[in-house]
């Protein structure tokens, strides 16, 4: 029903209509500033920061999921797989995409050598939880997410 593949460049331009997509899913839909050409720039310039696999509907050849990942470094567990993003359209929900995603996420993680696999859901996306517990995934409530966005850097280093 589906066929996972890498991410090409062609694909970006969706890609962004999934994160977008998300963003509005997340009760975020103003948060994205990202572009297309920050994307290809990122994911396919001279120092690529940021990687991806697609869920292609066999019947359509239409990209209906995405799975955005990169490298971290811990102190404590050393190189790291980061799924940034994991997205199915809504309409093709519960029909397996996500799985085969995620599976071929943990693979690239095991084939690049890291010693696991990390990444972030929001505590009231029940569905996404309860799919990362069918997995034996830790769930940790105890750490507080942090960032600075460049303006406010910007403005603290003047």
């Amino acid at each position: 029903m589906y066929t996972i593949r890498k991410g090409k460049i062609e694909d970006l331009p969706r890609v962004l209509e999934l994160v977008n997509e998300l963003a509005v899913y997340e009760k975020a839909p103003n948060e994205v500033i990202n572009t297309v050409e920050m994307m290809e720039k990122d994911g396919f310039g001279e120092n690529p920061v940021f990687g991806f696999f697609v869920a292609v509907k066999d019947s359509s050849s239409e990209i209906i999921g995405i799975s955005i990942y990169y490298y971290r470094y811990s102190t404590w567990k050393g190189k790291r797989l980061y799924l940034e993003d994991i997205v199915v359209t809504e309409s093709e929900r519960g029909n397996g995409a996500g799985k085969l995603l995620f599976d071929q996420t943990l693979d690239k993680s095991i084939e690049e050598g890291c010693s696991g696999m990390t990444w972030q859901v929001l505590d009231w996306n029940a569905p996404a939880i309860n799919f990362y517990k069918k997995y034996g995934a830790s769930l940790e409530e105890e750490w507080v997410n942090c960032n600075l966005q460049d303006f406010q850097i910007k403005e603290l280093l003047k």
